[in-house]
């Protein structure tokens, strides 16, 4: 059985080496989508008794990892060193510094590797994550998937 639960946050970004618009300074309002699979849990008195995980569980972890740590944030890659400067120079701005450009693949690979062990096997129902969709825009989107064996 796979559930998806979806979440959305705002952040900006650049893309340095783009040869159009998507090299300024800019922001989207992003919608994560993770996609889990698992046993459905057949356990009486148990609060997840029926489902693969708590909806309301799937979003407090990815909440906690990635969407309250990027969201409102800027996005920027470590060698994007102008840029990186300059926000350096705001007082308290929220600065994330990612190790890749902040395009829709590569954060959707980095939520990916960030969220995978929070996910594995929670319940003891085989539970694992399957799929990251990140939304840059209504029409534009990344999947990182699972590898297959």
């Amino acid at each position: 059985m796979q559930i998806t639960r979806r979440l959305e946050f705002d952040a900006g970004h650049r893309i340095p080496d783009h040869k159009s618009q998507c090299r300024h300074l800019h922001g989207h309002r992003y919608a994560l989508e993770i996609t889990l699979s698992g046993d459905i849990i057949g356990k009486e008195g148990d609060a997840a008794n029926g489902m693969v995980m708590d909806f309301s569980e799937v979003k407090s972890i990815a909440k906690q990892h990635v969407v309250d740590v990027w969201d409102h944030a800027f996005l920027v890659y470590k060698g994007d060193v102008a840029v990186l400067d300059f926000l350096r120079s705001l007082p308290d701005h929220r600065t994330v510094v990612l190790d890749c450009i902040p395009t829709a693949e590569n954060l959707a690979e980095t939520a990916f590797a960030i969220l995978e062990p929070m996910y594995r096997d929670t319940y003891g129902n085989h539970l694992r994550l399957e799929r990251i969709r990140l939304y840059e825009t209504p029409n534009c989107w990344a999947d990182a998937i699972r590898p297959q064996p």
